[in-house]
C-alpha cells in the first residue's frame, strides 16, 4: 500500500471517529448505570477472545462477534462500538503489526465502525431495542437479522478493501469466507445463549458461557493451525516427489525456489550452493517478485546470514531485525525484518543453504521453519541424485581420455540436428572430419603414452578454437579421428573454418615427454599435420550416415590420397 493511501486512511479515521461515536450515542444512548462491572467483564472476555485469532491470507479472523452481540443487545450501539474497537486493538497487538503496517489500525477500526453501524441500522429497522426485554418472535427475528447482517457486511467490505486498496482480484467465496461462515454458525448461537442466560442469572452467565466460549476460540485457533500444518505437509510431499523426479540440478533448483516462494509469503529468497574449497555461491535469488537464475561470484563463508548458518550448521528463525543485528555484513536488503535460514545437509556434509526473508516482523513461525527443514532434506537428496545422473551421463557421452564428446553423443546430436534441418529450423549442417597424418609413427617412435598426450593436446586446441568462434560441436570419432559439427554453416564457410583448423595443427608443435634410458625423460616438440574432409547437408546427404560417410570419403580421397595436410570437400 502506498504512503498516500496510508495517510488517507489515518485522516479518514481521525475525522470519522468522533462522527461515528456521536451518531452511535444519539441513535442508541448507552445503558450503563449499575452495569459498569458487567460491561468491564464483557470487555475482558472480548479481549481474551481476541488473543486467539486465526489468520487466513494475512486477514485475522476472531470470534468476538458472539460477545459483542450480547453487549449490543444489553447496552446499546455506543457501548458495543467502544468495546469492539478496544478488542480490535488487542487483536492487532496480538498479531504484532509492525511499524510498516500501522495503517491496519485505522483500516480495521473503520471496517468495524461500518459493520457495527450498518448491522445496528438493520436491527432497528426490524424493530429491535436494548436492555432486559421480554423475548418474543419479533425480537428473535431482529436478533437473527442483526447477526446475519454482521456476516454479510463484513464479507462485502473485506472484498471491497481487497479490490480497491490492495488491488487484488475480486473473490467472495474464499477460504476466509468459508471459515467465517463455519465459525459464525458456532459463535452466534453461543452468543444468543449467553444473552438469554445473562437475562436469567446476570453476571454469572459471563463465567458459565464465557469460559466455553473462550475454549471454543482456542480450539478453533489450534484446529486451524493443525489444518495449516497438514496442508503444508501435503505440499511438502508433492514438492518432494517433483524434486526427486528431476534429473538435472538446474531443474531441481528452479522447482524448489518456485514452490517455496509460492507456498510461503516472502519478499526475498536465496538458494546458496557450497562449492569447492568451501566457498558459498548464490545460484538462485528471488527479490521484488522476480526470480534471478544467474550465478554470482563465490565468496568465503565469513559474513552474513549464510556465513552464520555455515559455521553453526543449524536452522534459524529471526522475528525482527534486532535479533540478528549481531551478524555483521549481511547482504540482505535493509527493509528485511524476519528471516528463516536452513542448512541443506547430505551425508552429514553441508551442500547448500536456504534463506527466506520478509520485510514484516514476526512473518514466520516454527511450523514454516519445520516445513523448510523438511524441504531442504528433499532438496539435498534431489541435488545429489541429479549430480550423480549428470556425472553418469557425462561419462557416457564423453571420451575418458580427451574429455570431448564421444561417438554416442555425436550420433544423438546428428539425429537432433537433422530433425531441425528437416523442420527448416536449420539452413545447413556441415560436418568436418579430420584425421592426424602418420599418427602410427608417433606411437611407434615415442610410445602410446606420448600418442595419448598428442590426442589430449589436439582436443584442447580444437575445443578452444570452437569456443572462440562461438559455433561448433567437437567430438572424438575414434582413434586419431575427430569430428566438428557446424549447424547453419554452408560449405564455403566450413572450408574456411576447416582451413584455419588445419593451420592450427600444422603450424604449432605438440609437446610430448620422450622417455630416454635410465628412466630419464625430456620434452620434445613434434610437428604433425591433419587431413580434413567436409560434407554439408542437405546438399551432400539426406541422413546422418550419409553425411559421415561422405565426409570420410572426402577426407580419404581428397586429402589423404592427394598428399595429406589438406582440406577436401565431398564431390558427388
Amino acid at each position: 500500500m502506498g504512503r498516500k493511501m496510508q495517510a488517507a486512511l489515518w485522516i479518514c479515521w481521525i475525522v470519522s471517529t468522533p462522527l461515528f461515536l456521536m451518531i452511535a450515542y444519539h441513535i442508541s444512548p448507552p445503558i450503563y448505570q449499575g452495569f459498569q462491572w458487567d460491561i468491564i467483564a464483557f470487555l475482558l472476555l472480548m479481549c481474551l477472545v481476541s488473543v486467539w485469532p486465526i489468520i487466513i491470507n494475512e486477514t485475522p479472523i476472531f470470534y468476538v462477534q458472539g460477545v459483542s452481540l450480547v453487549v449490543f443487545l444489553l447496552f446499546g450501539l455506543f457501548i458495543e462500538l467502544l468495546l469492539t474497537q478496544i478488542a480490535v486493538i488487542v487483536l492487532l497487538l496480538k498479531v504484532r503489526v509492525g511499524s510498516k503496517d500501522l495503517y491496519r489500525y485505522p483500516l480495521n477500526a473503520l471496517l468495524f465502525y461500518f459493520i457495527s453501524i450498518g448491522s445496528a441500522a438493520i436491527y432497528y429497522e426490524a424493530g429491535g431495542t436494548h436492555g432486559r426485554l421480554t423475548v418474543n418472535e419479533d425480537h428473535l427475528l431482529a436478533i437473527f437479522l442483526y447477526g446475519l447482517s454482521i456476516f454479510i457486511i463484513n464479507q462485502l467490505l473485506l472484498s471491497i478493501i481487497q479490490v480497491v486498496i490492495f488491488k487484488m482480484r475480486f473473490a467472495f467465496f474464499t477460504r476466509s469466507f468459508l471459515w467465517e461462515c463455519f465459525t459464525s454458525l458456532l459463535v452466534f448461537p453461543m452468543g444468543i445463549g449467553l444473552y438469554f442466560l445473562y437475562l436469567q442469572v446476570g453476571m454469572k452467565a459471563i463465567f458459565f458461557v464465557g469460559t466455553p466460549f473462550l475454549c471454543l476460540s482456542i480450539f478453533l485457533s489450534l484446529y486451524y493451525r493443525s489444518q495449516r500444518i497438514n496442508r503444508y505437509l501435503q505440499q511438502v510431499s508433492e514438492i518432494g516427489h517433483q524434486l526427486t523426479e528431476k534429473l538435472y540440478k538446474k531443474e531441481v533448483m528452479d522447482i524448489f525456489m518456485e514452490k517455496v516462494v509460492n507456498m510461503i509469503p516472502v519478499e526475498a529468497a536465496y538458494l546458496i550452493d557450497v562449492i569447492e574449497k568451501d566457498k558459498l555461491k548464490i545460484v538462485r535469488k528471488y527479490e521484488n517478485g522476480i526470480m534471478h537464475t544467474g550465478s554470482e561470484e563465490a565468496k568465503f563463508p565469513d559474513r552474513g546470514i549464510s556465513g552464520h548458518v555455515y559455521i553453526m550448521r543449524e536452522s534459524f528463525i529471526f522475528h525482527k531485525r534486532k535479533q540478528w543485528k549481531h551478524i555483521q555484513q549481511s547482504q540482505l536488503p535493509e527493509t528485511m525484518e524476519s528471516i528463516i535460514a536452513v542448512p541443506v545437509m547430505r551425508n552429514q556434509a553441508l551442500v547448500g543453504i536456504v534463506i527466506l526473508a520478509s520485510n514484516k516482523k514476526h512473518a514466520f513461525d516454527r511450523a514454516q521453519l519445520m516445513i523448510i527443514d523438511l524441504l531442504s532434506v528433499y532438496l539435498g537428496v534431489a541435488v545429489e541424485n541429479a549430480k550423480n545422473y549428470e556425472e553418469t551421463r557425462r561419462q557416457s557421452e564423453h571420451c575418458s581420455l580427451t574429455g570431448l564428446y564421444n561417438y554416442r553423443y555425436l550420433e544423438q546430436k546428428l539425429e537432433r540436428d537433422f530433425k531441425r534441418l528437416h523442420q527448416n529450423e536449420l539452413t545447413a549442417l556441415s560436418l568436418i572430419l579430420l584425421d592426424i597424418d602418420h599418427f602410427k609413427n608417433v606411437n611407434d617412435t615415442y610410445g602410446h603414452y606420448s600418442g595419448n598426450e598428442v590426442l589430449i593436446q589436439l582436443s584442447h586446441r580444437l575445443l578452444n578454437f570452437v569456443r572462440k568462434r562461438g559455433i561448433g560441436t567437437v567430438a572424438r570419432f575414434g582413434g586419431e579421428e575427430f569430428v566438428i559439427l557446424l549447424p547453419n554453416m554452408d560449405k564455403q564457410s566450413s572450408v574456411a573454418y576447416a582451413e584455419e583448423i588445419r593451420q592450427l595443427i600444422a603450424d604449432h608443435p605438440f609437446e610430448i615427454d620422450y622417455s630416454l634410458q635410465n628412466n630419464i625423460s625430456r620434452s620434445i616438440a613434434v610437428f604433425l599435420t591433419a587431413s580434413i574432409g567436409i560434407a554439408t547437408a542437405p546438399i551432400d546427404a539426406e541422413d546422418t550416415f550419409s553425411l559421415i560417410r561422405h565426409a570420410d570419403r572426402a577426407m580419404y580421397i581428397g586429402a589423404k590420397k592427394a598428399g595429406r595436410n589438406k582440406v577436401a570437400v565431398y564431390v558427388s
